[in-house]
């Protein structure tokens, strides 16, 4: 196994005296150093700047914490990079809004590493069939199960925390990152005000577990803004911003491997934009609608803003598109699939039936009192700050 090795080159910091207001000023001068291999004791990282190397695992039982305002750096020439918390490791990365903990990559190149990975032993379910708990191999390529029956599994605190330039993909439905993994990550979790930026692959994505999620942007990501799969279940998210931009595809996917699920996840105040001539991974895939849902997908979605999801051909592109009969019939029809106060501009199909498994047709009768349109819904409510600027862009001009 591998030891960690910090190189640090500077204090990690200096106290200088101030006689205004018989108040002491502090100046925090960052320490420089590397972050590799395994981490199998618990540590402290100093406010600083650090160079990230390799795939960096935190063990079960141990706990990293990163002070506010420090940048982790990945470098592409180094190899597959990657900040992984293993289940029953906890990562404490609590920045702020004008002093955030940044992850990026020195190239600046979208999919360049990837991101921050969390494991953890909340259940999850990708089977009909399969006894509880379930479990599965995660498609990161580090081949780990995920899933338990530990709902309130705790990875740590991830507050005001950027991850820039992810989504690294190496074998396309094999070995894949995105800006934020979480495999069955549990409610005992922390995730609040987290940006996704410019990453090659999805933002956010959840398999499975309990976590929620607030104030989260996800701007920029090539693949999907927020995806999830293994029966997602979180019931407190809110605050949710997806602004597509270059090349992108759903705002939002949701699947639940085929299993007809008798829970669903709830999400308040969504804001889903797509930047005018915004193309898809795929010519021949054509994925642009704000919402997709699919093998049996579902979900409690309120105060949604939509804009900019155009059709630019016919058959493709809407507010809400419905992939399957199964998903229709099973999760549509009975209510399990919600979207109610939905303020739509720009996006003049609502509805789109893809038929695959067979042929049905989706408008809002299909979602009887489930579907609301409104004038006045608001969307997302963020805050901006250093957290949500990025080489001088505001995050949220768009909002």
């Amino acid at each position: 196994m591998k030891k960690v090795f910090f190189a640090i080159a500077i204090a990690a910091t200096i106290f200088t005296g101030c006689s205004k207001d018989d108040d002491d000023e502090i100046t925090r001068v960052p320490v420089e150093g590397e972050i590799s291999g395994n981490i199998t004791a618990s540590k402290t990282l100093a406010y600083g700047n650090y160079t990230l190397k390799g795939m960096v695992k935190i063990q079960s039982g141990v706990t990293l914490t990163i002070e506010k305002g420090s940048t982790i750096t990945a470098d592409k020439t180094s190899g597959e990079t990657g900040l992984v918390i293993l289940n029953g490791g906890k990562l404490i990365a609590e920045g702020s809004a004008d002093e955030p903990i940044v992850f990026t990559e020195k190239s600046k190149v979208a999919g360049s590493w990837a991101g921050i990975i969390m494991y953890g032993d909340a259940p999850i379910v990708n089977s009909a069939t399969a006894s509880a708990p379930q479990t599965a191999k995660s498609e990161d390529g580090l081949d780990l199960s995920y899933g338990g029956a530990n709902e309130s599994h705790n990875g740590g605190t991830l507050r005001y925390v950027r991850v820039e330039y992810a989504g690294q993909v190496i074998t396309t439905n094999q070995k894949e990152h995105n800006g934020f993994s979480f495999y069955s990550v549990g409610s005992g979790t922390t995730l609040e005000n987290l940006v996704s930026y410019k990453g090659n692959d999805d933002g956010f994505e959840f398999y499975g577990g309990t976590v929620s999620g607030k104030n989260l942007i996800s701007y920029g990501n090539a693949d999907d803004s927020f995806d999830w799969q293994d029966g997602w279940r979180g019931q407190a998210n809110t605050n949710w911003f997806a602004y597509q931009t270059g090349i992108a595809n759903y705002g939002v996917e949701v699947e639940a491997k085929s299993v007809n699920n008798a829970f669903w996840p709830k999400v308040t105040n969504i804001t889903l934009k797509r930047a005018a001539n915004t193309g898809t991974e795929a010519a021949s895939e054509k994925q642009y609608d704000a919402f997709q849902f699919k093998a049996q997908g579902n979900g409690d979605f309120s105060n949604i803003v939509i804009d900019g999801y155009t059709s630019v051909e016919t058959g493709f592109g809407s507010a809400v598109q419905i992939r399957d009969l199964a998903t229709y019939t099973d999760q549509v029809l009975t209510g399990k699939v919600k979207l109610t106060n939905v303020k739509t501009s720009n996006t003049p199909v609502l509805f789109l039936s893809q038929n695959s498994g067979g042929v049905f047709t989706v408008n809002a009768a299909s979602f009887g009192a489930n579907w609301s349109t409104s004038t006045t819904a608001t969307g997302a409510a963020l805050t901006g700050g250093k957290w949500a600027t990025v080489d001088g862009v505001n995050l949220l001009a768009n909002l």
